[in-house]
């Protein structure tokens, strides 16, 4: 099913941008990757439909995702990156798995979906289990050859939150907007909106045009942000709205919110991060929580 593919989509891509980010900063980094999806959404939509932009789809789509883009992508996204850098890619996406329960209270609240006692459990547990990780306090150090473990900081906190925020307010948006009287908007297309939204929002605000000329010679970084720009936003995003189509809004967020879980490998071979007892076990009971959001 396509849910069991955007687990892999988001761990790898967010790999290529915590290495862009940390190198030429987090609205570098997001400008590059809207850039580069923008040409790839243009390509694909002609390729198969005929169109570079869907300027058929209502007005009331395009103010939807358009706002989902500017929520999601460009408020959401620039905290992501900032609570990449500032916790490491473990705890910051741990707390992004908040955007679960988070989408489904906004869910129920705004497009009237329903979920059973069961599945608000899993919301409680859920939050447990990241909880658990955030607010975990090793003192021990590191084993010869590692760095020490990154502990969570108010900055790196308040990033997340807005990360988190951002990504549940965004995905709602997007199921409102995709949502016709005969059905769903095609979800490349719609990706595509909200990128161009974030697009001019970005370019309008930001005014980076010159540091974008000196990052981009960096083919090195240009090459980490593309390749995450592929398999984030053109597939991993497309294949998400998609999902929308078959799950409520919450459910639907459940699972990217194993991202979190399938990284804690790359934090211990990769970035060298000592992962404690407690947050194995926060991560596992987090994991239970989905599934019992999950439970029909």
């Amino acid at each position: 099913m396509i849910f069991q593919d955007l687990t892999p989509l988001f761990l790898v891509s967010v790999q290529f941008f915590e290495a862009a980010s940390r190198r030429i900063g987090a609205i570098l980094v997001n400008i590059i990757r809207i850039s580069t999806a923008l040409v790839l959404f243009s390509c694909y939509l002609y390729s198969r439909h005929g169109y570079l932009i869907p300027l058929h789809f209502p007005a009331r789509a395009w103010l939807y995702l358009g706002l989902s883009g500017a929520i999601g992508f460009f408020l959401g996204d620039i905290c992501l990156f900032k609570a990449l850098v500032e916790l490491g890619p473990r705890l910051a996406l741990l707390m992004f798995s908040l955007s679960a329960p988070m989408t489904a209270i906004l869910g129920w609240a705004f497009l009237g979906e329903t979920y059973l006692p069961m599945q608000w459990a899993g919301m409680l547990v859920t939050l447990t289990g990241v909880c658990m990780v955030i607010l975990e306090k090793n003192s021990k150090l590191p084993l010869p050859g590692q760095k020490f473990s990154r502990k969570a900081n108010f900055k790196g906190v308040l990033f997340g939150i807005g990360a988190m925020l951002g990504q549940a307010g965004g995905y709602v948006l997007s199921k409102a907007g995709m949502q016709t009287a005969e059905g769903f908007l095609d979800p490349f297309a719609a990706t595509q909106i909200r990128a161009f939204a974030c697009f001019i929002l970005f370019f309008t605000l930001t005014r980076k045009w010159g540091q974008v000329a000196t990052a981009v010679k960096d083919i090195r970084d240009v090459a980490f942000t593309t390749a995450g720009a592929v398999i984030g936003p053109f597939i991993g995003v497309s294949l998400s709205l998609m999902v929308l189509q078959y799950f409520t809004a919450g459910i639907a967020s459940t699972f990217l919110s194993l991202t979190p879980i399938c990284i804690i490998p790359f934090s211990i071979y990769i970035h060298k991060e000592h992962v404690s007892m407690k947050a194995f076990t926060g991560a596992v009971i987090a994991v239970a929580g989905i599934w019992l959001l999950m439970y029909k």
